[in-house]
């Protein structure tokens, strides 16, 4: 109960980061369009720092014990979770917007601090490792659906700033590498950012907005319920039947910390990569902040389902 309340505390500073981006374009201090070179700063410099710092821990045994288990966790919805919103799509006609919309979580703007907050700075590492996976899908599967690209662009996948900054994380790690204090507590300050830089963006979306065919669009409350309802009731059962969360000490802290990174509403990522390839990134920010209200309500109960099951 006391971490559903911690989780309710949390996503409603969030909402409130949101409302502060609405506020700064509707007074006219900026404009909506300026959140395009924000959305550009949180993709290609404040995530990549996330990243990184998320990977400079002691190497020990049971540290690496507890990053497999968050890997085959993290492989294991990722993967179950595609083919099940790729059924929904044909289901329900899903456009590309709400595909991604209800596929992808927030996980990399909302697990980091929600992590910290509801269980202490050393367990960000597990989430980052499901932050790792999805990126991997993010620009694969997403960044292909989202600009409508007809195939991969391999060598421009590889070279992204974030899978580089994957394969930097993981290497430090493995080879026991620390930076140097001053880079480590700049790249921390840089990456901290992530959650306010993520939620004003979304904010600044939503006030060059028609509020009221947003709210009622009967549509995006059916996307937002497949996102904070049926996706994390799946999830829920695909951990209870993996036998994950009883493989060591650690391994059911892990699991919530995994099935928290699932069950966070939309990600903004797929707004602003709406933004940055030309599709509706109106319509990607309505279901964000839809979503993000819904979390107020859902997080905290699915925890409680997760912590009775």
């Amino acid at each position: 109960m006391q971490i559903s309340i911690l989780l309710m505390e949390q996503i409603f500073e969030l909402f409130l980061m949101i409302l502060m981006g609405f506020i700064i374009v509707k007074v006219g201090i900026v404009k909506e369009e300026d959140s395009k070179v924000l959305s550009k700063i949180v993709l290609y410099l404040i995530i990549p720092c996330v990243i990184i710092n998320a990977f400079q821990v002691d190497y020990t045994k049971k540290t690496v014990n507890g990053l497999l288990i968050a890997l085959a966790a993290s492989v294991l919805l990722q993967v179950v979770l595609l083919l099940v919103v790729f059924v929904m799509g044909k289901l329900f006609s899903l456009n590309e917007v709400e595909t991604a919309s209800i596929y992808y979580s927030n996980s990399g703007n909302l697990i980091v601090p929600i992590v910290t907050f509801v269980l202490g700075q050393k367990w960000i590492l597990y989430g980052c490792v499901f932050m790792s996976v999805q990126l991997i899908f993010l620009w694969t599967h997403c960044k292909k659906i989202i600009s409508r690209e007809s195939s991969y662009d391999w060598k421009k996948i590889i070279l992204n700033i974030n899978m580089i900054s994957i394969a930097i994380g993981a290497i430090l790690f493995f080879t026991r590498i620390r930076l140097p204090e001053l880079i480590t507590n700049t790249i921390s300050s840089v990456g901290n950012m992530i959650g306010p830089a993520s939620m004003i963006v979304t904010g600044m979306l939503f006030a060059g907005m028609d509020l009221k065919a947003i709210f009622a669009n009967k549509r995006v409350y059916f996307i937002s319920a497949l996102r904070m309802l049926v996706i994390p009731l799946i999830a829920l059962f695909l951990i209870k039947i993996s036998h994950l969360a009883i493989l060591s000490a650690d391994a059911q802290k892990i699991m919530l910390i995994v099935f928290l990174a699932v069950i966070t509403p939309s990600a903004s990522t797929v707004t602003q990569m709406c933004q940055v390839y030309g599709n509706d990134a109106h319509y990607a920010s309505a279901i964000n902040v839809v979503t993000t209200l819904c979390a107020i309500v859902t997080m905290p109960f699915m925890v409680l389902l997760f912590s009775c099951i």
